[in-house]
């Protein structure tokens, strides 16, 4: 049988490159018509993290799937920085950069016939200048939405608000409004809205807002997201305003083999079920030194056993944090040799390896989505402390919309008067461990909606059904 072929155009950063591998593997199992290219884009950042970990799957991928690296870009005149400011004009940037070499790829690919006729192509959210290659071969597009349902939802209705009540969304960004937003139960505070959304001065809110007019040119978005966590969000996208939403989720990489030796596992294996407190902050999260040293008297003064994954800030030309050659330049004097034996501060973490582990009983985390599924699937609570992008919506989501996290906090300031002290963070550590809390009680009700949702039969299996019968009929 003719095979059809997808191309994908993912980010290469590791926290959207996994779903999409992940995505891509399913569709291949469940349709043996599919054939699927993954174009893996050279971005001057997080090259190390990619390169792994596409080593690691390559072996392990369908023969349906395959990888075919781009040359590096020319240069760019842009002379955008990668500052939490200006992320979303320094990534449109580097994206547009690459335009040239994706097309050249595709037609290649086109002009080959080696995986039979061209379906369409699949772009991640943040790559929507791609759809212009699909518009020129003339077939369709998708979007891979690595992120919420609900913020999807609110992305919309900001672009509607720009588009056709002539709103100047930059102004919520200082003010206490609250926002009626499709998608939620509540209303939405200013606060908590993606920083890039309220970026006037960088050109983020730009940038921002022209994702979702291109959303609306394409033939349908993957959420990576299942409708039981998010009914409200999905069912908002029902007035065909916009194009079909599949919540084909949670794509998650469940592999944990290959960690089993390093010594944070094994001293895992030590500790009674459900008695550690996990705190990892994703690959961009790091604290200044004032706000390590609460957090490490809060940890102390709980009397929990910890693994703690401390990084520092990132280097020069990079986005994501660094590890620290000597964690006592940081901590509180003696910590290491007060809590030798009941914690453990490591720097990089493999992340779902502890997740997975019966000793974790909670997760203070930057609400990462992907760390958010994570948690969810393994049954461990979270503590919520969003660091960056759209991480305080992420909070905001699940401590008031659906009640599976307990606060930390829900805003990204980073100022130093907004430290969040010892005795705050020793509190909430205790009751996120709690194993009678409701918080606890409703994080494993989600777990088992969450495995039935991918089953033969759940919802995600289903949407993913749709997805292929749809994908198939737009050729």
């Amino acid at each position: 049988m003719k095979k059809v072929e997808f191309v994908f155009i993912p980010l290469p950063l590791i926290g959207h490159l996994v779903p999409t591998v992940e995505l891509a593997k399913l569709l291949v199992d469940r349709d043996d018509r599919f054939s699927i290219t993954l174009l893996i884009m050279k971005l001057p950042i997080g090259n190390s993290v990619v390169t792994n970990f596409l080593h690691s799957v390559s072996a392990s991928v369908s023969g349906s799937i395959r990888f075919v690296h781009l040359p590096e870009p020319g240069s760019d005149s842009s002379n955008s920085d990668p500052s939490s400011s200006s992320r979303g004009p320094f990534v449109h940037n580097l994206i547009e950069n690459q335009k040239p070499l994706v097309r050249d790829a595709v037609h290649q690919l086109v002009q080959s016939g080696e995986s039979g006729r061209l379906g369409g192509i699949v772009v991640d959210l943040t790559c929507t200048s791609m759809i212009d290659v699909a518009n020129e071969l003339g077939v369709p597009s998708y979007v891979f939405f690595t992120c919420s349902a609900a913020l999807l939802a609110l992305i919309f209705h900001l672009q509607t608000l720009k588009d056709h009540q002539g709103v100047d969304v930059t102004e919520f960004g200082d003010s206490d409004i609250e926002l009626v937003v499709p998608g939620f139960v509540n209303s939405v505070p200013a606060r908590v809205l993606p920083a890039a959304a309220v970026d006037k001065e960088g050109g983020g809110s730009t940038v921002f807002l022209d994702r979702p007019r291109r959303f609306r040119e394409t033939k349908g978005i993957l959420v990576n997201t299942f409708i039981e966590l998010e009914s409200h969000a999905i069912n908002s996208f029902g007035n065909g305003t916009t194009p079909p939403v599949y919540p084909v989720g949670p794509l998650l990489n469940l592999k944990h083999d290959q960690n089993r030796e390093l010594d944070v596992i094994h001293w895992l294996d030590d500790q009674p079920p459900s008695s550690v407190v996990f705190l990892c902050f994703g690959s961009l999260g790091a604290f200044n030194k004032g706000q390590i040293m609460e957090i490490a008297n809060g940890l102390e003064n709980s009397g929990f056993r910890f693994v703690w994954t401390l990084r520092g800030p990132p280097p020069k030309d990079d986005i994501a944090s660094s590890d620290y050659t000597d964690f006592d330049e940081v901590l509180p004097k003696g910590f290491l040799n007060r809590t030798f034996g009941v914690g453990k501060i490591i720097g990089w973490a493999p992340q779902t390896d502890i997740l997975s582990h019966h000793a974790i009983g909670g997760f203070i985390s930057h609400c990462g989505w992907n760390s958010i599924l994570e948690s969810i699937w393994y049954g461990v609570p979270i503590a919520t402390w969003p660091m960056d992008a759209e991480q305080q919506l992420n909070a905001f989501q699940m401590v008031r919309e659906l009640g599976i996290a307990i606060e930390i906090k829900l805003d990204n300031k980073k100022n130093v008067s907004d430290l969040v002290n010892a005795q705050e963070v020793e509190s909430k550590i205790k009751s996120l461990m709690d194993n009678s809390s409701d918080v606890k009680r409703k994080g494993k009700e989600m777990r088992e909606k969450c495995v039935q949702a991918l089953m033969k039969g759940g919802s995600s299996h289903n949407y993913l059904q749709c997805l292929i019968e749809d994908m198939t009929s737009n050729m």
